[in-house]
């Protein structure tokens, strides 16, 4: 397989008047085309930062050291207008709030032809075709009625699939999902990681999977960083972090985890006994 992004000892500080706060301290891994690397952790642990700093994504306020090689090139180094270019052609990014993604002031339609003709040579029929494509692949039932709505006529998940069946449309070399299926429900978020799977087979595409969901992070990821204060506190594959992880912070989520799906699976019995 072939190296996709390498990241190394990354850093970021976020500077103020009265201090530095170091965000991201010493995050190295790497991705593989065809690979998704899962990168699992709670509110906090720096996790999306490290996704935002390689991609040029944070503002004047925050240093940022280290490397990030997409394909030999060094983002970091990369000034906006080439992190611009980048970006939707060979990186695409699925971020964790749909509504700060979409104009309000703008159809769905057309602002999903705006993106598609950016990085596209599609004529403007094949560019409403692939709307209607996405909008059908992503469970979004009358795609040619949704297509003329604005984004505050349909809910954030909605705007969520819409979204990912954006980035997925795309075809890019290197997929970052920003806690992709927060705002869905669960048939849907299933449908939803099986769709990230397939794109991942089929077209080879490296991914990096970011969530504090273990449950939906096992589906996807074939290797799971846990962060934890900015920092890698451990790394492996799902049945390493669920049996064997060394860190008390990994234990913790992992226990946390299996507590909630111990209480989910008391109350299905429960409610199987009482209609029984």
């Amino acid at each position: 397989m072939n190296k996709i992004l390498e990241v190394k000892n990354l850093n970021v500080t976020l500077k103020n008047r009265q201090m530095q706060n170091k965000i991201v301290q010493e995050v190295s891994f790497s991705v593989h085309s065809g690979e998704c690397l899962g990168i699992l952790g709670e509110s906090g642990s720096g996790k999306s930062m490290t996704a935002k700093a390689i991609l040029g994504l944070l503002d004047k306020q925050f240093t940022i050291c280290g490397n990030a090689f997409f394909e030999g090139k060094d983002l970091i180094e990369q000034n906006k207008e080439q992190l611009r270019r980048l970006r939707g052609s060979e990186i695409s990014m699925v971020l964790q709030n749909p509504m700060t993604c979409f104009d309000p002031l703008y159809r769905i339609g057309n602002q999903i032809a705006e993106t598609f003709a950016a990085h596209t040579k599609w004529s403007a029929q094949e560019i409403y075709q692939q709307s209607l494509m996405l909008l059908k692949r992503m469970q979004i039932r009358d795609g040619e009625e949704v297509l003329q709505k604005y984004p505050h006529q349909l809910s954030g998940g909605m705007l969520q699939r819409i979204m990912i069946g954006i980035a997925m449309a795309l075809k890019p070399k290197l997929l970052i999902a920003d806690e992709p299926t927060t705002a869905i429900d669960a048939i849907t978020q299933f449908e939803i990681l099986e769709e990230f799977r397939r794109i991942k087979q089929q077209h080879k595409t490296a991914m990096i999977f970011i969530t504090h969901d273990l449950s939906a992070i096992s589906r996807i990821a074939d290797r799971i960083l846990v962060m934890n204060g900015g920092k890698v506190v451990d790394k492996g594959d799902f049945k390493h972090i669920l049996y064997h992880a060394q860190d008390p912070y990994t234990r913790l989520l992992v226990e946390k985890r299996t507590a909630v799906m111990t209480s989910y699976r008391e109350v299905i019995h429960r409610k199987k006994v009482q209609y029984a």
